[in-house]
């Protein structure tokens, strides 16, 4: 303790490390403890030096120089190698051909082949048949059809054939009375429950889809369509009580309009005729009754000023016509039980329309080619007749000449 308190206090008076050197000194020399022993140096053998090599005397060549006196050895004078049945096939005319290995077919021996004993192969042929048979009578019972544990027989189907498929011949034409003579004899034929239609189907050749060829029209059928037409006349004031006394089933005004936008699309008319100024008002009920046809139109006649005219004529039988995307006119234009003659006036009266509908662009060097390309007459469920376009022709200039002149 004595030595550390010195060694603090000339610590304190000397804060450099090199002046503490001397009390260091004196501090481990007068301690009690022994001096370290001395340090004894060691010494190694000598490793031994190799023997000093000879150089090589002239005569004897080194292994190198023997190496580079030897001529460079070109590879086309190798040895031939032989190559493995792997290799072949990917070297050409590489030694000689390989023949094909060839194998001897493994046939299973048949029953004839194995050898049998005198008198044992007959009665192993017999037990093979019989087993057979045992085994086909047993499959066919599986297969059989059971209704309730009775066996039924199964109806042995023919085979299927292709058979060819008989095309239609194709209807020629005929007259437009020796038509309605058919028509008249197919419907009576089958007695229906109700009167049936004679209806005309037109193929025109024109294009739909242009709007200059569009075919429209409407025609007053001389002897009528036979039907109850039953007439809605949008209407107010004089023209109401003009539509009323020309025979007009359903007369009225805004309230007509209202009941037909309420009543969930049930109508109680098959035509419509309104005044000009009520056509603005029907667009709040076109989405019904256009596609249904019943829209009033200018062209048709149906929009006009002269309501008792125009009640008349849909009593009459007026009948409106327009062409299908399929560019097919489709008209009824009476009844069964109407007469030949009658009928032939409705369709000459039909046809006459049909001819002042044309669209100027087709320009032929007759009225019909080019225009009317197919007719044919119809019951409501009747076959079609064909009709020659020279009989309409007549039945058209016949109408003409009495009622249009």
């Amino acid at each position: 303790m004595a030595h550390l308190r010195l060694l603090l206090s000339h610590s304190r008076c000397h804060p450099h490390p090199h002046r503490l050197l001397p009390l260091f000194r004196f501090c481990t020399s007068n301690s009690g403890n022994p001096p370290p022993p001395p340090i004894k140096p060691v010494s190694y053998a000598p490793k031994p030096k190799a023997p000093p090599e000879e150089a090589p005397s002239r005569e004897t060549p080194s292994a190198s120089s023997e190496w580079q006196d030897r001529p460079p050895r070109r590879f086309d004078q190798q040895p031939p190698r032989q190559f493995t049945r792997e290799e072949v096939r990917f070297v050409k005319d590489a030694g000689p051909a390989i023949a094909p290995v060839s194998y001897p077919s493994r046939v299973a021996p048949l029953p004839g082949d194995r050898p049998a004993e005198e008198g044992a192969g007959e009665v192993a042929n017999e037990q093979d048949l019989r087993g057979e048979a045992e085994r086909i009578e047993m499959n066919a019972e599986r297969t059989r059809r059971t209704i309730f544990g009775v066996p039924v027989e199964e109806e042995t189907v023919p085979y299927p054939t292709l058979i060819p498929v008989a095309k239609r011949p194709q209807k020629v034409a005929i007259d437009l009375v020796d038509a309605l003579r058919e028509i008249k004899t197919s419907a009576n034929e089958k007695k229906r429950n109700f009167t049936e239609t004679v209806e005309a189907h037109v193929m025109l050749g024109v294009d739909p889809r242009r709007g200059d060829q569009m075919v429209r029209g409407a025609i007053t059928l001389p002897h009528g369509t036979g039907k109850t037409v039953r007439v809605a006349v949008f209407a107010e004031g004089p023209a109401a009580e003009e539509a009323r006394a020309a025979g007009a089933d359903v007369v009225g005004g805004d309230e007509l309009i209202e009941e037909i936008r309420k009543g969930g699309g049930k109508l109680s008319f098959d035509k419509c005729i309104a005044t000009p100024m009520f056509m603005p008002r029907l667009s709040k009920v076109a989405r019904i009754l256009g596609p249904r046809g019943l829209m009033p139109n200018p062209k048709l006649g149906s929009v006009t000023n002269d309501v008792s005219g125009a009640v008349k004529a849909a009593k009459s039988g007026r009948v409106d016509f327009k062409i299908d995307k399929t560019a097919i006119v489709h008209v009824g234009l009476g009844k069964v039980n109407f007469s030949e003659e009658s009928l032939r006036e409705n369709i000459g009266a039909f046809v006459n329309a049909l001819l002042l509908a044309k669209p100027v662009g087709l320009k032929k060097t007759s009225k019909y080619v080019g225009y009317v390309k197919k007719f044919t007459l119809s019951s409501t469920m009747g076959p079609g007749f064909p009709v020659t376009i020279p009989s309409l022709s007549a039945a058209a200039d016949d109408y003409s000449k009495v009622h249009v002149s």
